[in-house]
């Protein structure tokens, strides 16, 4: 027998030859291995994490099954379940629009801002029949621009650059009374820029100045106004020194008189209290110039 040519061959019981592919033993291999990865897809497959701050909506050949998954690692179906993620953190929207005031001056480039956050409660609603990716479409945008063109339609355009702080409360407060209706709780909102035709802003600009000059004089005539008053009021304070020391004066001099009145002896007092004890000298002419009062010569 040749037994160069062995192919795998071994002797059965029978003392037939039999003879073993090679490759089918690595085939199996193969197969295992194969087996083993679609079991490890499927298990991966199979869950899906949810990050914090959003929550899952699982889908079953595109229909809702649950809209309310927390963060963590959740099941689903392989092929037959997906999960997707839906933000519920604070949200932020920013628009652009125009708008006319009262007086039919164009408001352009309005850029508000609006933050906002959805309200759990009306979170399967707003998933369900109106959709995440519609929130701004269907209800920011709508809501928003129709509030603002019906709250600024309410001022003269002056009016508005002067209250503005007002008007954007205002818009607020509508805001989130209407979102609220439909699941959307209102933060803050705010008007970031309002922009006016270039020949208005001038005259509001000139008007600005015109009332800060006239300001200014008003100050200073007031300025003058107040030291007139106080000028007027020292002189009537200086007339009132004046009089109350004439009328101290006048008293004095009437004492005095009557006085005299009297004691005609009065003055020689007075005269008494005032001398200082010296007698007078007397220059002259005569033969003894010099008089002495004291008594020596």
């Amino acid at each position: 027998m040749n037994k160069g040519f062995n192919f795998g061959a071994q002797g059965g019981d029978d003392g037939i030859p039999r003879y073993q592919n090679p490759f089918k033993k690595l085939g199996r291999s193969v197969i295992f291995i194969l087996i083993a990865a679609v079991v490890v897809a499927l298990g991966a497959s199979s869950f899906t994490t949810i990050n914090e701050g959003y929550i899952g909506v699982k889908y079953q050949f595109g229909k809702i099954v649950d809209d309310n998954l927390s963060a963590g690692l959740n099941f689903k179906i392989p092929f037959v379940q997906s999960i997707r993620q839906v933000d519920i953190r604070e949200q932020m929207y920013e628009m652009s629009t125009n708008a006319y005031t009262m007086d039919t001056q164009t408001v352009e480039n309005i850029q508000s801002k609006l933050n906002y956050i959805y309200d759990r409660a009306e979170l399967s609603n707003i998933i369900r029949n109106i959709g995440i990716d519609n929130v701004e479409s269907k209800l920011l945008i709508p809501q928003m621009q129709s509030i603002m063109k019906n709250e600024i339609g309410q001022y003269k355009a002056e009016d508005l650059v002067q209250n503005r702080t007002s008007v954007q409360e205002s818009i607020e407060s509508k805001l989130r009374e209407s979102l609220a209706q439909s699941g959307i709780v209102v933060v803050s909102f705010a008007i970031e820029n309002l922009d006016f035709e270039d020949g208005f802003e001038e005259a509001i600009r000139a008007k600005v100045v015109a009332e800060q000059d006239a300001l200014k004089m008003q100050n200073k005539t007031k300025e003058k106004e107040e030291l007139a008053r106080q000028t007027v009021i020292e002189a009537e304070a200086e007339a009132e020194s004046q009089k109350i020391k004439a009328d101290a004066e006048a008293y004095a001099i009437e004492a005095i008189q009557e006085q005299l009145r009297q004691s005609p002896e009065y003055i020689e007092l007075q005269r008494v209290q005032k001398w200082d004890g010296k007698f007078p000298q007397v220059m002259g002419d005569g033969v003894n110039p010099f008089v002495m009062l004291d008594g020596t010569e």
